[in-house]
């Protein structure tokens, strides 16, 4: 049977953390902004019912946007992030929302040992940049993800199945230029039920606009092209 083309979701709509009604998300220097990605898991989470008695981790919670979202949606939720500004922003915006959030620092499913939960949600970095290790104490540390973007979805995606209990959902957004493909095939060699679901084409931000030529000179980019495409890629435990 043929699978019918994942939809096309509109770049203009408007980011989640401004969503009409709802407050704005404070965030510290160097913490990522929510932008199109951060959208599309979110659209993503309310349509697979993400909500009452569902058990959520946030991995690469960033500003906790996602987190907040979940909560609002009536999950429990854990969050977790490795940058020390990126847990305190979170934690002021659970603190301003007035919503019950638990905020860990760790180094993604390592924070939490042992922890198995119904739905992971992970909006992390996934930019391809110069250099084999990740940046500790500068912004590009909230998507630099070493040479071919795939630093710390690997691990995500290596660690997903432990973490989730049966039937449990893994939601992830990527970047096209980090290969999802890869991401496809690495989630369904561990044994889990995957597939591409959201697909969004974007102008290129500045952070990717501002390597271009880096990555047309590594062959992850087309000569000439100035746009990039998310995808958001879902996992079921069987």
């Amino acid at each position: 049977m043929t699978r019918p083309a994942p939809p096309e979701v509109s770049a203009t709509l408007p980011p989640a953390a401004e969503s009409p009604g709802r407050p704005r998300i404070v965030r510290l220097p160097g913490v990522y902004r929510p932008q199109t990605d951060t959208l599309l898991l979110a659209l993503a989470m309310r349509r697979e019912g993400i909500g009452a008695g569902t058990d959520l981790l946030d991995l690469c919670t960033g500003t906790g946007a996602l987190a907040l979202h979940a909560a609002r949606l009536g999950a429990r939720v854990t969050a977790v992030d490795i940058s020390r500004r990126a847990v305190a922003s979170a934690r002021l915006n659970t603190a301003l929302a007035r919503l019950p959030v638990t905020v860990r620092r760790g180094d993604l499913l390592r924070a939490l040992p042992g922890r198995t939960f119904d739905a992971v949600v992970s909006n992390p970095p996934y930019v391809p940049a110069p250099g084999l290790t990740a940046p500790r104490h500068r912004a590009g540390r909230s998507w630099d993800a070493g040479p071919d973007g795939r630093m710390i979805l690997d691990r995500i995606c290596d660690d997903a199945f432990a973490a989730l209990r049966p039937g449990g959902l893994l939601l992830l957004v990527q970047s096209g230029l980090s290969r999802p493909a890869e991401t496809v095939d690495r989630l369904s060699s561990a044994g889990l039920d995957v597939s591409v679901t959201d697909r969004v084409t974007i102008p290129f931000g500045p952070v990717t606009r501002g390597r271009a030529a880096w990555l047309r000179a590594r062959g992850l980019l087309r000569d000439r092209l100035d746009r990039e495409e998310l995808v958001v890629i879902r996992a079921r435990k069987k």
